[in-house]
């Protein structure tokens, strides 16, 4: 059952200094090959609210983390949330570049947003579970 989606939702993000910096380099170098997605990323480290490292909280997407979500189609996937190169979609493994990865990245279980796919359809998912990478 898809929903229709009437309003936009953006609600806070947080980062940890270390993947908002490398996210920044990232989405800066792809401006020249895959604009899109860089600016979609750059757009939400620029709302993103930058904690030090030792205090993201565990619920929060940051890279590496395993995240369950719900779509608005009320599918449950979970993805590990990587960089371009580690992606490998058949494995699980997202990229932060894709329009899902970056709709994700710095949200906290429970959150919802809203994103648009490549075809600039909008969409909603909503956080239910976030496992961090043993370090």
């Amino acid at each position: 059952m898809t929903n229709t989606i009437h309003n936009d939702l953006n609600p806070e993000i947080v980062l940890g200094a270390a993947d908002h910096r490398q996210l920044n380099v990232l989405a800066m170098a792809g401006l020249t090959h895959t604009p899109d997605q860089s600016d979609d990323l750059l757009y939400e480290l620029e709302r993103a609210r930058v904690v030090e490292d030792g205090h993201v909280p565990d619920d929060i997407v940051r890279m590496g983390s395993t995240v369950h979500y719900r779509t608005d189609s009320g599918q449950e996937p979970v993805v590990t949330l990587v960089y371009p190169v580690d992606a490998d979609i058949a494995q699980g493994r997202i990229s932060v570049l894709t329009p899902v990865g970056t709709a994700l990245i710095g949200l906290r279980v429970g959150q919802s947003i809203t994103w648009r796919d490549r075809a600039h359809k909008r969409h909603m998912l909503t956080v239910l579970a976030v496992t961090q990478p043993d370090n």
